[in-house]
């Protein structure tokens, strides 16, 4: 894995922040006016849920790695302004998360985010 994008842009502090569970690392690496935008089971890609600017996403970290769960940087690939990457999660019960995230960079930071999450489903 690379360690920079573009100017600033830390993969390594991306890695830090997912796995440390660290919602401020996460969120510097983040432009004022970022949006970000998650579809899954319950927020479908007609009606995503969408986060405007830091305070809205800081909310939205601070509870995702506030859980009592572990976080893992699986793979990252960083192509000019843009970064894909895919995190996997795991909570104590064994339930599994999966997410692939695409973000568009400008200065460095993250002005753009989509991410695309499956859970375990009960059978």
């Amino acid at each position: 894995m690379g360690t920079a994008a573009g100017p600033g842009f830390d993969t390594e502090a991306l890695r830090r922040g997912i796995e440390g569970q660290d919602a401020a690392a996460l969120l510097s690496l983040y432009a004022d006016d970022a949006e970000m935008r998650i579809v899954d089971r319950n927020t479908q890609p007609s009606h995503p849920m969408v986060m405007h600017g830091r305070d809205q996403i800081r909310e939205m970290l601070e509870d995702v790695y506030s859980r009592d769960m572990t976080h893992k940087l699986e793979e990252c690939v960083v192509q000019a302004d843009h970064v894909a990457y895919t995190e996997s999660c795991q909570y104590p019960d064994g339930v599994k998360v999966l997410a692939n995230s695409m973000m568009s960079l400008r200065d460095g930071k993250i002005v753009d985010q989509t991410v695309l999450q499956a859970w375990d489903e009960e059978s």
